[in-house]
């Protein structure tokens, strides 16, 4: 789920020891058509505490010293490297497991009792297996990953709330709040 076609798998092993070296994971690569080719890298720090603009920058600098030499692409494009954003893509059964308790909605490459997307509360990691914990569903759904071709977090109180944690920012507090 971190690539979509052959030419992003190339990019994609090309950038991770780069992102490596930073102590960064790439959590996707896409290549983005128009008059002029825009190829978006989202990368995180591997313990999933948030990239900063320094670290985008300096991950930039190293891919775009790679690509040159490598040539990735044909033509001229424009390379942007930026954050996953709060409500991230989950790309890897890791995401699945570091996010569990919040919100997603994932899309699969097959229909699964006779539907595709399915959003609920990510329930953990079990063999290679996402549990979703859905509304009016009693069990946890286990959905095998090798079906999802999508998934991200919904933008919620608690993943602003998780977030802010993991960036090791603790609650917002307004004012008024003791």
């Amino acid at each position: 789920m971190k690539t979509k076609s052959p030419q992003d798998d190339r990019i994609l092993a090309l950038a991770e020891p780069v992102a490596a070296e930073l102590a960064l994971e790439i959590v996707r690569v896409r290549i983005m058509s128009g008059k002029r080719a825009r190829l978006q890298i989202m990368a995180d720090r591997a313990d999933g505490s948030g990239i900063e603009v320094e670290d985008c920058a300096r991950l930039s600098r190293g891919l775009s010293d790679v690509f040159e030499v490598e040539d990735p692409i044909a033509g001229e494009y424009d390379l942007e490297v930026s954050s996953p954003g709060i409500d991230r893509p989950l790309t890897t059964l890791a995401h699945f497991a570091r996010w569990e308790g919040n919100e997603a909605k994932i899309e699969l490459d097959r229909l699964a009792e006779g539907r595709k997307r399915f959003r609920g509360i990510l329930a953990g990691v079990e063999d290679d297996n996402v549990g979703l914990d859905m509304e009016g569903e009693d069990d946890t759904t286990m959905i095998p990953f090798d079906w999802i071709v999508e998934a991200k977090l919904v933008l919620t109180d608690a993943l602003i709330e998780a977030d802010l944690k993991a960036r090791g920012r603790g609650a917002a507090t307004t004012e008024g709040d003791e």
